[in-house]
């Protein structure tokens, strides 16, 4: 079948390495444009773009994929199915009618739990125990198009939104070739969502990463390993952003009033704050303008002690 991928995240390139080993013909891929990047404010491409440029396919970076030049360019390939991946646009009707077959798209869920732009996000956020990919057939309705393929995995207790979406790119790309068989055979079924279980997943906002100290221990846990890479989960100390990237949940601590927020050990041992429920152990810090270091490390740096109040300053 005649391919055009479209993709520019990281999560959407092991799906094209996968379609570039296939039988398959990828007539060309759509990513978007080239954007200043790091110190030095130099463009760079998309991640989908160096693979591509690595495999030699023809690239095509539109500012608007709903434009009519775009649209005239993605005609003109004739291409039997779009495959979206990661891509960061929205698309029309008429770019969504040019296939021959269908658009499909990989989403990082098993819908229709967490439709929306952060869904691996969330699922961490949330305390789910389980997740996974959907191959859906692509409608204008965000997410909502019927269904070929689903396949979930376990989160596990220490899964980041980082290391959940190592886990599921791969598991993505899997599973779009299990679908492209069913498709080329003519083989599928298209499965409706059930609209009445549908859980958003919408795009992280900076407020998200705020540690509320009174919440219990295990929710704030669940907030750090969720919002990585961005926001991060972030306190006040001493006037400035502390960021938390990695702690440890205490149910309990010996003989203490709990006070949230309030560090209730500064030492070689740990750096323990008391929550709304429980307690966490700091295990890795950032303080704004300063190395992200393990929290050994940032007491031996810092005039961090026992009785102070994290997120007073926020």
């Amino acid at each position: 079948m005649k391919i055009v991928f479209f993709g520019s995240a990281h999560f959407a390139v092991p799906a094209l390495e996968a379609l570039v080993k296939s039988k398959h013909e990828i007539v060309c891929v759509v990513t978007q444009p080239d954007k200043k990047k790091g110190r030095h404010l130099h463009l760079a491409g998309t991640d989908v773009k160096g693979t591509a440029a690595a495999a030699g396919l023809k690239t095509f970076q539109p500012e608007k994929i709903k434009s009519r030049e775009s649209v005239n360019f993605l005609k003109d390939l004739d291409a039997d199915l779009f495959i979206i991946v990661a891509y960061g646009q929205i698309f029309s009707q008429e770019v969504l009618d040019i296939p021959k077959i269908m658009p499909l798209n990989i989403h990082a869920s098993l819908l229709p739990a967490y439709r929306g732009a952060a869904p691996i996000n969330w699922a961490v956020i949330n305390a789910e125990k389980k997740t996974g990919v959907t191959i859906m057939y692509v409608s204008l309705k965000m997410d909502s198009g019927p269904v070929i393929l689903q396949k979930e995995i376990k989160i596990e207790e220490n899964d980041t939104a980082l290391s959940l979406e190592e886990k599921l790119r791969y598991l993505g790309a899997e599973l779009l070739m299990d679908a492209l068989k069913l498709i080329d055979s003519r083989s599928y079924r298209l499965l409706e969502q059930d609209e009445d279980k549908v859980i958003l997943a919408p795009k992280l906002k900076k407020e998200d990463g705020l540690i509320d100290w009174h919440t219990p221990a295990v929710d704030i846990h669940n907030q750090i390993r969720g919002v990585l890479p961005w926001p991060g989960a972030f306190t006040g100390y001493g006037g400035k952003i502390l960021k938390i990237f990695q702690a440890d949940v205490l149910p309990v601590f010996p003989n203490h009033r709990v006070v949230p927020g309030e560090v209730i050990r500064a030492d070689k041992q740990g750096i323990v704050v008391a929550c709304g429920r429980g307690f966490l152990n700091l295990k890795e810090l950032q303080l704004e303008a300063g190395k992200r270091m393990s929290g050994q490390n940032f007491i031996i740096g810092h005039k961090l002690v026992a009785g102070e109040i994290l997120g007073k300053n926020k």
